[in-house]
């Protein structure tokens, strides 16, 4: 049944956001050098590979400089990559990912394939079902950015402080997989959002 509103809110939502990913992309090709999508593997359902797809919020090949986002101003993120970041615009695109059966809505946000090689095997259980555009690891760590910013080792924090907490709010959500709890999810995130 998930699988169900995955398709019909991924398909009306492209459909009715066609005119914002005009107008971004076309933001984009004026005001920020490089292409307007950020393609980037990451690790989806049953631990195979897949091709995320984001509006690129940074200069080119930010990547290569690490893989962590440092507060919201992090030197790499473009001026119009801040506000859509601000907004989660930037991840509209993932709803093509979802069309094409690689993510849900609502599930575990999908890590590079660097750290899910950290994961224990009671942690690679998040691999059972397909990663999220939202999820209420998301929601909890809104702020991870900034969290990240502060800190003298944004990565050692990551894989030891917030990884771990996130794959254990993931796991509870495993473990109440419905419907009703897909729907407070969406109507949390998109709250979150407007404020």
């Amino acid at each position: 049944m998930i699988r169900f509103f995955d398709l019909l809110f991924s398909f009306i939502g492209l459909i009715l956001l066609l005119p914002f990913f005009l107008i971004i992309g076309i933001i984009l090709v004026i005001y920020s050098r490089g292409g307007i999508f950020f393609i980037q593997e990451r690790v989806g359902k049953n631990n195979r590979n897949f091709r995320l797809i984001k509006f690129r919020t940074m200069v080119s090949d930010a990547d290569k400089q690490g893989g962590l986002t440092v507060g919201a101003r992090d030197s790499r993120i473009t001026r119009i990559g801040f506000l859509l970041r601000k907004y989660k615009l930037d991840e509209l695109p993932q709803l093509i990912n979802v069309l094409k059966g690689e993510m849900s809505l609502v599930g575990p946000r999908p890590e590079l394939r660097k750290y899910v090689d950290l994961y224990s095997e009671e942690q690679k259980k998040v691999l059972a079902i397909r990663p999220g555009i939202t999820d209420i690891a998301s929601l909890e760590y809104i702020d991870e950015n900034e969290i990240l910013g502060t800190s003298a080792n944004p990565e050692q924090t990551y894989i030891e402080q917030i990884l771990p907490a996130k794959l254990e709010l993931n796991r509870k959500f495993l473990e109440n997989r419905r419907l009703g709890n897909y729907f407070r999810i969406i109507g949390l995130t998109i709250k979150k959002i407007f404020r």
